[in-house]
């Protein structure tokens, strides 16, 4: 049976960017999003230009019964899944006190417990088959406590942490586990977020493209993390080296309010 990669968020940024490179692998797709019509645009542009299946499943990873719906679908379908790509995720931007609560209860939903169970879902039977590859796209903000984006940068914690001991626990089993940990990208992230960074850190902004391919190449490898960028790949280090406090103020001066 043929493996196929599912790729949560996949119609724009890095998710579309994975997309591509998986079709150029001739891996075959299946493609979960909340917008149908960008979904049947991606489908019917990859499938014109590479030899590959292309599935999609318009879904809203906030509610809580999708990651299941997703499951039945492909078990329904047989579609076997070897390569697990949790890349849906959103932001908030403001203090805590003053932000949405509901917008804030969701941003956990999706970030973290829409991806907890899409691991838990599908990674058991890459387990039992002794080959699978996922990789769970966390953030150079899992690394530090993000003043205005208190919420966001916790649940990339969330994800790194997870990431790193589903690695380990894994290897056993033929099962790559990575963490891709990009910094600021430029996607439409930042403007659903309405974030507001400043001029200094807006010239660090990746672009989608190049931090799908050094994922992807991470996951290939068997990277447990993956810090696309060369400056970003000192944070994780001064992190470690710098005292909590002033990180946390380095972080917050990186903001606009």
């Amino acid at each position: 049976m043929e493996g196929y990669a599912l790729i949560t968020g996949a119609t724009s940024g890095i998710g579309l960017e994975l997309a591509l490179n998986f079709a150029r692998d001739g891996i075959h797709l299946v493609l979960v999003a909340r917008t149908k019509e960008k979904l049947e645009e991606i489908k019917t542009r990859i499938e014109r230009e590479y030899d590959v299946k292309v599935m999609i499943l318009s879904k809203d990873l906030t509610h809580e019964a999708a990651p299941l719906e997703i499951y039945e679908e492909l078990e329904i379908e047989g579609i076997q899944v070897d390569y697990l790509v949790n890349n849906a995720g959103f932001g908030t931007f403001g203090r805590l006190k003053d932000t949405d609560l509901e917008t804030e209860k969701d941003l956990v939903k999706l970030n973290v417990l829409s991806l907890l169970e899409m691991n838990k879902r599908f990674v058991p039977a890459m387990a039992e088959r002794g080959f699978g590859y996922v990789m769970n796209v966390a953030s150079l903000a899992a690394f530090m406590p993000g003043p205005v984006m208190a919420n966001y940068y916790a649940s990339k914690a969330y994800v790194l942490s997870l990431s790193e001991a589903m690695h380990e626990e894994l290897k056993p089993y033929g099962v790559k586990v990575s963490a891709l940990c990009p910094g600021p990208v430029k996607t439409g992230f930042q403007e659903r977020a309405q974030m507001k960074k400043t001029d200094a850190a807006m010239a660090f902004l990746m672009e989608a493209k190049k931090v799908a391919d050094v994922g992807y190449l991470g996951m290939w490898r068997g990277k447990a993390v993956v810090v696309p960028g060369t400056f970003e790949k000192a944070v994780p280090v001064l992190v470690k080296l710098l005292p909590r406090s002033l990180i946390r103020k380095v972080s917050f001066l990186s903001q606009k309010e």
